[in-house]
């Protein structure tokens, strides 16, 4: 009995996990899950950015929906989220908010995943107060958008690593983190096709209000934040191919909060609105609706990281428009062009072929890491638990080839 007692009286240690998006809560709830049934761990789920705004279908509900108890909702988008200084802006109000909620309740780690502004400010406000961080899809590359950068910075800020694949794993080790902080673990979308119960057709046509009698695509698209492309110039031409594919219906999931996305969104609703029944738009699916509607798509369009990282599981032919994704891994089934309507239509023409078809049927996700969301639990277990934790970060120096030769 007593020894009994002694083991309940050990304190868990908190991790911090902080959400902004539909996509990347989508991709954390299986961890959440697992962190929520740790006897060393106590989770608090801090949501922020998107997730409480109105014109972004207030996805927080969608979180609700799922029983986690949120432990602080933090609204960001006091500057809007048109232009590059609203994201300035809001960065360095995200900061200010994140100092003062872990000043306030001081976790002993925080997690978090990706590299979108809110979650790069939410890095450096753990980082500045001393609280340890651990980044979870570290190592990819996406030349097209401002999140490439944040990402690295995440990295640099973090004491603890959980890269999708190898190729990513080995670059944030050459970036000078320590192997032995380097876990290589999958990717959490491949885990959610692998596990999720997923909707059968007619149950996904019945939620989503669509017969879904036709080949349909799935489009998704963001405004590229790196290079300078004009967003909306870009997004009409993607609506001008689509326009040309007469036996194709489509569901649109609008765009994020990026500076840009609401304008691709006005768009979207003037699209929707002139083919009734043939395009609609949703702006969240939620993970399930998501997936389910990517496994019955004839094709999945945009340039969402979802159609390079989750679309090879499905095997399910894929699109990739312009830069904003440029870097990451390619698979088979993945067919990348120019964010021009001539472009746009080429690759569409050639994804809906049976020849593709067949070829993206071979496709092989590099992604696939077995229990992602349990071994990210268990290594952060682990940490915790070692002489490590907390302590100063030493850069490591991987060894030069002539070294290794």
């Amino acid at each position: 009995g007593a020894r009994q007692r002694g083991a309940c009286a050990v304190e868990k240690k908190t991790v911090c996990v902080v959400t902004g998006t539909r996509a990347e809560y989508g991709l954390l709830r299986g961890v959440v899950k697992a962190l929520a049934q740790s006897r060393v761990l106590a989770v608090r789920l801090v949501v922020t950015g998107a997730h409480l705004a109105q014109e972004f279908g207030m996805t927080v509900r969608e979180i609700e929906a799922d029983g986690v108890p949120i432990d602080a909702r933090i609204p960001i988008l006091k500057f809007g989220t048109g232009t590059a200084l609203a994201t300035a802006k809001t960065t360095a109000y995200a900061l200010e908010q994140f100092i003062e909620y872990f000043t306030a309740h001081r976790p002993d780690m925080v997690l978090v995943l990706g590299d979108r502004y809110e979650i790069f400010a939410a890095g450096q406000a753990a980082a500045l107060l001393g609280i340890p961080l651990a980044h979870i899809s570290g190592g990819d590359v996406t030349l097209g958008a401002a999140d490439d950068y944040f990402r690295h910075c995440l990295t640099k800020m973090a004491s603890l690593h959980f890269p999708a694949c190898e190729e990513y794993a080995a670059r944030v080790v050459r970036m000078g983190e320590a192997p032995e902080t380097v876990h290589c673990v999958g990717g959490l979308g491949d885990e959610n096709i692998r596990s999720l119960p997923l909707l059968e057709k007619d149950a996904l046509a019945q939620s989503l209000g669509l017969a879904l009698a036709r080949p349909y695509a799935l489009v998704t698209y963001h405004p590229e934040t790196a290079g300078g492309a004009s967003p909306t110039a870009q997004f009409r031409a993607l609506l001008r191919a689509l326009e040309s594919f007469a036996g194709l219906d489509v569901i649109f999931t609008k765009s994020n909060a990026d500076a840009g996305g609401a304008a691709i969104n006005a768009l979207i609703d003037e699209a929707c609105a002139q083919k009734p029944g043939r395009w609609a738009a949703f702006t969240s699916l939620g993970v399930l609706r998501y997936l389910s509607a990517m496994k019955y798509a004839t094709a999945v369009v945009g340039n969402s990281s979802s159609g390079v990282v989750e679309t090879p599981t499905f095997r399910v032919p894929a699109v990739n428009i312009g830069a904003r994704q440029k870097g990451r891994i390619i698979c088979a089934n993945v067919l990348c062009c120019e964010a021009d309507e001539a472009g746009i239509r080429a690759a569409l023409e050639t994804a809906l072929s049976p020849a593709f078809r067949r070829k993206a049927a071979g496709a092989k996700s590099p992604y696939d890491g077995g229990p992602t969301a349990a071994r990210i639990a268990a290594a952060l277990e682990q940490w915790v638990q070692s002489p490590a934790f907390g302590r100063p970060k030493t850069f490591y120096d991987a060894p030069c080839k002539e070294e290794r030769a």
